[in-house]
């Protein structure tokens, strides 16, 4: 025993001299100990929260400053009024919903793949915003006192800019949704929605009360600075559009097998059973959008209401869409967007009722009600897209916000028969028809599955959900 002891100590001293005498080699990698990557971690949370914070301020002020531009081209008072002042017919009054949504679907349909490559989504955005108050200065150049044009030739030249407008337009929200996706956290959004609704009403309804009132007088409309102001505003946000700070997505550059456009939609529509319920959501709500340059010739011409009563249609139309963000971002960002489309459909529905009944029973002081209810209109295009972005993951947003365009911009090809029936037929029955499809998608809303609380969804795009 006394042998193996000593043994044993020599060892362990032979040990001890090779250690000592080992020279020092230094740590090429440095020891990971969990407090260490704790630590790491940290860092990264608290580097990244200034970004955040930055990037949800630039996306709100954006869309403050767009809103309040937009308020001034309502596309349900503004536009069409001033499209009846150089034509005044129906199937050309129809004429906008159709340029509109197509503008919304085509153009960005076609984009997708290139929105989606693309490193930096920001100067996209630049831009479209850009090209958008270019047109703007062609409308204001168009109706200054100074320019003489031929009366027949002023419906072709108004609704060809409007056609190069709302392109610009689709590239634009496809563009931001795409970014909001990429920046803005997932349960953020919703907050995002509320901030930016109500700020931007405020600001917009400003701007109509002081402005407005002195440009829609009966004998001398100004629609020269009806759009100059908004134009100069777009500038604004264009600038602002570069602000963002957005990492380049270097791993966009590997590009997918190229495929046809409307083989990668009908994909997506057959592929996914829940956007497929979504897609005819969309449908039902794009129909509701048919009547949005009739509402203000029901109320002008069927009700023989004043052009000024077109500033407070103006006004409520967005405090309607202010007051609805409110509750819209909590419900959203608590309940999920599914909540918030059941919910806020049913005004859809009502609005051609409403509509309806009050030119009937010839109660106009209460016609501005219907303009309440549109303003929910924009609300739910916003959480349609919202929905769009949490079913799929973050390299599928541009196709299926393109698709979900498209979707909404289908029921527009109806758009010139609409404009034609409501001056041959009864009104009641237009806005009945469209009231029946919008609650039609009310009811499958019913059969939409709720991406928060899947799974799936979450694991895919666990980092948006951070």
């Amino acid at each position: 025993m006394l042998e193996n002891w000593r043994d044993s100590s020599y060892c362990s001293v032979e040990c001890s001299i090779l250690v000592v005498m080992q020279p020092a080699i230094p740590d090429l990698v440095p020891p990971t100990s969990p407090t260490t990557e704790k630590r790491e971690s940290l860092t990264s949370e608290v580097t990244q929260i200034p970004v955040a914070r930055r990037n949800f301020v630039v996306m709100a002020a954006y869309q403050i400053i767009v809103r309040t531009g937009w308020i001034f081209k309502t596309e349900s008072v503004i536009m069409p009024a001033v499209l009846d002042q150089i034509s005044g017919i129906g199937w050309v009054r129809g004429l906008l919903p159709l340029l509109s949504r197509l503008g919304h679907g085509l153009l960005p349909f076609m984009m997708a793949s290139r929105v989606e490559q693309a490193p930096y989504k920001k100067k996209i955005l630049g831009i479209s915003t850009w090209l958008m108050f270019l047109c703007f200065i062609l409308w204001f150049a168009m109706f200054t006192p100074l320019f003489v044009m031929d009366v027949t030739w002023k419906p072709i030249v108004f609704l060809s800019i409007y056609a190069v407008f709302f392109m610009c337009v689709g590239v634009n929200v496809l563009t931001l949704n795409t970014l909001q996706g990429k920046l803005i956290a997932t349960t953020s959004r919703g907050r995002l929605m509320c901030v930016s609704g109500i700020v931007g009403a405020i600001s917009a309804i400003s701007c109509v009360l002081c402005l407005m009132p002195g440009w829609l007088q009966a004998d001398n409309p100004r629609f020269d600075l009806i759009f100059l102001f908004p134009g100069i505003l777009i500038a604004l946000a264009a600038a602002l559009a570069w602000c963002f700070d957005e990492k380049a997505d270097v791993h966009r550059k590997v590009r997918r097998k190229k495929k046809n456009s409307f083989v990668e939609v009908y994909e997506a529509l057959r592929d996914d059973k829940n956007f497929r319920r979504l897609a005819y959501v969309a449908l039902a709500v794009g129909c509701s959008i048919l009547l949005f340059p009739h509402y203000q010739n029901l109320g002008l011409q069927g009700m023989r209401l004043e052009l000024s009563q077109l500033m407070w249609w103006v006004v409520v139309q967005n405090v309607g869409t202010g007051i609805f963000s409110i509750p819209m971002g909590t419900v959203a960002d608590r309940g999920g967007n599914r909540l918030v489309l059941q919910i806020f459909l049913l005004g859809l529905v009502a609005a051609p009722l409403l509509a309806v009944l009050l030119f009937y029973f010839e109660i106009s002081q209460w016609y501005v009600f219907v303009f309440l209810l549109v303003g929910l209109t924009p609300v739910v295009i916003r959480t349609l897209q919202n929905f769009t972005l949490e079913i799929c993951c973050e390299e599928d947003h541009p196709r299926y916000l393109s698709t979900l365009n498209l979707c909404l911009a289908a029921p527009m090809c109806f758009s010139p028969l609409v404009g034609a029936c409501v001056d041959l037929f009864d009104p009641a029955i237009i806005f009945g028809c469209v009231a029946a499809c919008v609650l039609a998608g009310w009811c499958v809303t019913f059969t939409l599955i709720e991406p928060r609380n899947s799974p799936h969804r979450i694991d895919r795009n666990r980092n948006l959900l951070q």
